[in-house]
């Protein structure tokens, strides 16, 4: 088996290529191997995935970022408008599950009341509220 592996790559080898001087007044050329013949290389084959491709699907890409990106505005804005518009005896719920009723609002603090029986009071960072439940009704709430 292994002295058969000297006579394989002797048959498989190629004489290495000459280069040979055309004669002066010559018009013959030489091709370089690997040419096809014509004097100029082939070019490689083209991508799948070319450059007019590729620019499509990355503006694809940017579009989404940017759907994905606007929902969260629209909610920021939402959520900003709702803790501006909160007033004293409004209901509310906080992130943690609590519901009370607004006794007192300053910059960035709430102060509910949470307890009826008990005038329970718990103060809150304002982005603590997550929604308003009732807000205050012009009457007094009654």
């Amino acid at each position: 088996m292994w002295t058969d592996l000297p006579l394989l790559l002797a048959q498989e080898s190629a004489p290495p290529p000459t280069m040979e001087t055309p004669a002066p007044g010559s018009d013959t050329t030489t091709t370089a191997p690997g040419s096809n013949g014509t004097g100029q290389n082939q070019a490689p084959p083209a991508s799948p995935f070319g450059g007019s491709t590729l620019l499509i699907m990355l503006a694809v890409m940017f579009l989404f970022i940017f759907m994905m990106g606007s929902g969260g505005r629209k909610e920021k804005k939402r959520r900003a408008a709702m803790l501006a518009a909160m007033g004293k005896g409004d209901r509310v719920q906080t992130i943690g599950g609590v519901l009370g009723v607004i006794t007192e609002i300053k910059d960035n603090e709430v102060v509910l009341k949470v307890d009826e029986n008990s005038n329970t009071r718990i103060r809150y960072v304002k982005s603590a509220i997550q929604n308003v439940i009732e807000p205050h009704s012009a009457d007094g709430g009654k």
